[in-house]
C-alpha cells in the first residue's frame, strides 16, 4: 500500500513537472512568435512608410521621365526658368547612376554652366500657346515658331526660324521640366547663348557620356 502511494506521488510529480515544462515551452514559443510578428510588422511598416513618404515619391517623380502623365493643357502658359533640370528615361537608369545623389550632382554642374552662358530667371522664358505657337527667350535671345506635343511619349517638337528642337516634358511639384538630349541642349546654347570657351560643351558632353539615358534642361514655373 505504501509502495503504491509512493508510485502515485511520483507519477503526480512527473505529471506536474511535464505540465510546467510544456507551459514554459508554450510561453517561449508564443514569445518567439510574438517577436517575429513584431519584427515583420515593423519591417512592413517601414516599407509602407517609405512608399508613402511624400519626399520619396517627389524625388522619384522628378527624376524619372514618364512617371507622371503630362497633357497639352498642363503645358499651355508662360513658363520662367527656375533651375537646371534633369531626369532619366527609366528607374533602372536612375538607380544605376546613383539615384538622387547623382541627379543633385548633375543639377549642380548645370547650374554653374548656365551661369556661365547667362541663363537666369529674368531672361529665360517659354510661352506655349494653345494654338500651337510658342515664343521663347534663352539667355535673353528670342526664338519663336510652332510647337506640337506627342502625349504618349511626352515629347515636344519646337520648330522655328533659328532651329528645330525636340524636348521632353515632365511634371514637377511646382511646374514643369523641359528636358533635352545633351546634343540638342548644346545646339540650343550654341545658337541662343554666348559660350565662354569650351567648358560648357565639355561639361554637357561629359554628362552625356557618363550617364546613360540622361535628359537635361530647365525646370520652369509659371
Amino acid at each position: 500500500m505504501k509502495k503504491l502511494s509512493i508510485l502515485a506521488m511520483a507519477a503526480a510529480t512527473l505529471l506536474m513537472s511535464s505540465c510546467g515544462a510544456l507551459s514554459l515551452n508554450q510561453e517561449n514559443t508564443s514569445n518567439a512568435a510574438s517577436n517575429a510578428g513584431s519584427a515583420a510588422t515593423n519591417a512592413l511598416g517601414g516599407l509602407l512608410s517609405a512608399a508613402t513618404d511624400g519626399q520619396t515619391l517627389g524625388n522619384l517623380l522628378t527624376s524619372v521621365l514618364g512617371m507622371d502623365k503630362v497633357t497639352k493643357a498642363n503645358l499651355v502658359g508662360t513658363w520662367t526658368y527656375l533651375q537646371p533640370g534633369c531626369a532619366f528615361t527609366s528607374e533602372n537608369l536612375l538607380a544605376q547612376a546613383g539615384g538622387e545623389a547623382a541627379a543633385t550632382a548633375i543639377k549642380n554642374k548645370l547650374a554653374s554652366t548656365y551661369q556661365t552662358v547667362g541663363i537666369k530667371s529674368g531672361n529665360t522664358t517659354v510661352t506655349l500657346n494653345e494654338d500651337g505657337t510658342f515664343a521663347a527667350k534663352i539667355a535673353g535671345k528670342s526664338w519663336s515658331g510652332k510647337w506640337t506635343f506627342d502625349e504618349a511619349n511626352y515629347k515636344i517638337v519646337m520648330s522655328g526660324l533659328l532651329l528645330n528642337v525636340t524636348c521632353y516634358a515632365k511634371k514637377n511639384s511646382n511646374g514643369i521640366g523641359l528636358l533635352f538630349e545633351a546634343s540638342k541642349l548644346l545646339t540650343i546654347l550654341q545658337t541662343m547663348a554666348k559660350l565662354s570657351g569650351n567648358s560648357t560643351a565639355q561639361t554637357i558632353g561629359d554628362l552625356s557620356k557618363n550617364y546613360d539615358g540622361l535628359r537635361i534642361g530647365f525646370d520652369m514655373k509659371k
